[in-house]
């Protein structure tokens, strides 16, 4: 799991505003083998994973899909619900049994834009999964699709 390298929400978010967004989810069992949701779709709501692991997965032309990263304990599952056009970049899949916080994505952009503070910090930590997600996809399809792997970054 890559909780160190990536903001759970309890590191990212003041405790005021933890405590805010708890108010909305719903708790939600979700079965091995379940998806989430595919590359496309609406992106209308977003997880935090309590237990079990989720893998997120591109679609790759010609191949099956790549599983870019394993998602457990406290990450965030789901970016796509905060950017227009609100559609997912990635698919995602329960590869265990998972316990999760499920959030209704218009619900929480909603309170955000009726709290700009809120709103900044949401921003600045879903911004920081998504730069650690973004990293984590080119690097694992280099490592599947090129000649030489990922190499190292200039």
């Amino acid at each position: 799991m890559n909780a160190p390298l990536t903001a759970t929400m309890l590191r990212a978010l003041p405790a005021e505003h933890r405590q805010r967004l708890m108010r909305l989810p719903r708790e939600v069992a979700i079965r091995q083998g379940t998806r989430l949701f595919e590359e496309g779709g609406r992106a209308d709501r977003f997880w935090i994973i309590r237990t079990g692991t989720i893998q997120l997965d591109m679609h790759v032309p010609g191949r099956q899909p790549a599983v870019i990263e394993s998602l457990g304990h406290n990450e965030l599952v789901g970016w796509s619900w905060l950017f227009a056009p609100h559609s997912w970049h990635m698919g995602a899949e329960a590869v265990t049994p998972v316990r999760a916080y499920e959030f209704d994505a218009a619900a929480v952009r909603s309170m955000c834009a009726d709290d700009p503070d809120l709103g900044r910090t949401v921003a600045m930590w879903v911004g920081d999964v998504l730069a650690h997600r973004l990293r984590s996809a080119r690097t694992r399809l280099l490592d599947l699709y090129a000649p030489y792997g990922s190499g190292s970054l200039r």
